[in-house]
């Protein structure tokens, strides 16, 4: 069962698009603001968005311009403003569809499954990596936190990717000298502690409470705990 994000700040309106889209075999997920849909997005995949303009703090447009910078999920715009430049602009942001309130149930649906049967779903998104607030993007070799980009060494890349997408697995410092160095296990290991802990404190800079999650499992080695 495809997944629908609806953001929108009016709950009564939520309420409304879930109604008119569930019936047609969809799950759908309400949040009443930006940052809160972006929250889902960094944690779960989405097959739409669903995306109001005019809501507070953070506005269709910002929300639309973030979301664009983690992932490639269709979005389709909607708001009561029917001006020509606020279509183009809503495009330009990165939207795929823009739907101008009032709507017929028919008319979303038509949209909605126009973008489905468009939209490949083989995109960079499945090549990004993301853990509160923590992105990796495999495609580009780009790691941020809180949209800040850290500056890291191909091994500390490496070392970050492999934990996050292992999480509360125990690596050895063995396996990881085979996995990323390609050395053997009698090869001094030194070498993972040293990059370690250059990321560690890349991270901790970054005001990133990697402490909370990299652990070092005392003789033996080092993993990435999913929970605090």
């Amino acid at each position: 069962m495809k997944t629908v994000l609806l953001i929108d700040d009016e709950q009564r309106m939520l309420d409304l698009l879930s109604l008119y889209i569930e019936p047609y075999g969809y799950t759908c997920i309400k949040k009443r603001s930006g940052n809160e849909g972006l929250e889902i997005l960094y944690h779960k995949s989405v097959d739409l968005v669903i995306l109001d303009i005019m809501m507070p703090e953070l506005d269709g447009w910002e929300t639309c311009e973030k979301i664009r910078k983690i992932s490639d999920v269709p979005i389709i715009m909607l708001t009561a403003r029917s001006e020509k430049e606020d279509v183009v602009k809503g495009l330009k942001k990165g939207a795929d569809d823009y739907l101008v309130k009032p709507f017929h149930e028919e008319e979303l649906i038509a949209r909605l499954e126009a973008i489905m049967r468009r939209t490949s779903r083989t995109s960079h998104s499945e090549n990004i990596i993301y853990f509160e607030g923590l992105l990796i993007n495999q495609s580009t070799y780009q790691v941020t936190y809180q949209e800040k980009e850290l500056v890291l060494t191909p091994k500390e890349y490496g070392l970050l990717g492999l934990f996050l997408e292992n999480q509360d697995k125990v690596f050895s410092r063995e396996h990881l000298l085979s996995t990323l160095w390609g050395l053997k296990a009698e090869t001094e290991d030194r070498t993972i502690d040293s990059h370690i802990r250059n990321m560690r404190e890349k991270l901790r800079k970054a005001n990133f409470p990697v402490e909370q999650y990299l652990k070092t499992v005392w003789g033996i080695g080092y993993k990435w705990v999913s929970d605090k």
